[in-house]
């Protein structure tokens, strides 16, 4: 599956997107106080374009995007793949009541699999080791909805399962293995259906290279 499809992302998107990287790396590297005025003015322009196309406070984006610091680079959310008897890992988000892969945003301090090994621990009730990375995508190129900000990088890792059992969290209230034929209702923002049927491709073909979006 390296797709090679352009971005789902509508250009407006793409564009504050843009706008919003050239304005945090310059005021990362700007020493010019002119220049420094230059770019807070196009942050809130990438600001006020986000807040007028998803209705929004424009104090709300422009908060969201300063938080953010140093040379722009997208964000990495990692994503953690359990089968058990041929079914497949899932948990369900409270703040939306739907399903997806365990896991969220990579932590700093630790690897991508490590991070993922404690979400799907946290969020399942499930301990886990990491076996392979089946794929990286991005997540501008696949139709995930709502679109973010923020240019996002999705990491999917395989797991063998080694114990536990099914427990809730303060972010999940079910748990559960599903078939391929009966895959619940999925939360679109985290993972795509497209997304959990390559899975399973990957679980039944193994030894398949990682997947990976490629240029156009």
């Amino acid at each position: 599956m390296n797709s090679s499809g352009s971005s789902d992302n509508p250009r407006w998107l793409n564009w504050c997107q843009q706008l919003q990287a050239i304005a945090q790396n310059g005021l990362t590297f700007a020493k010019d106080s002119y220049d420094i005025e230059r770019y807070h003015q196009i942050r809130q322009i990438a600001a006020e374009m986000l807040a007028d196309a998803s209705g929004l406070p424009p104090t709300k984006i422009h908060g969201l995007l300063e938080n953010d610091a140093g040379y722009a680079t997208p964000k990495v959310d990692v994503r953690g793949v359990v089968f058990r008897d041929g079914k497949l890992l899932l948990v369900r988000e409270k703040s939306d009541g739907c399903w997806t892969l365990p896991g969220g945003w990579a932590d700093i301090g630790q690897s991508p699999a490590e991070s993922v090994e404690r979400e799907i621990w946290e969020e399942s009730g499930y301990t886990v080791h990491a076996e392979k990375i089946l794929a990286v995508f991005d997540r501008a190129k696949h139709p995930h909805q709502p679109a973010f900000a923020f240019h996002v990088y999705k990491m999917f890792i395989r797991y063998k399962l080694i114990g536990g059992e099914a427990k809730l969290s303060s972010e999940t209230d079910a748990v559960d293995f599903f078939c391929e034929n009966e895959i619940p209702p999925l939360s679109n923002t985290r993972v795509i259906e497209a997304q959990i049927k390559r899975m399973f491709v990957h679980h039944r073909q193994p030894d398949l290279p990682t997947d990976f979006d490629m240029s156009e």
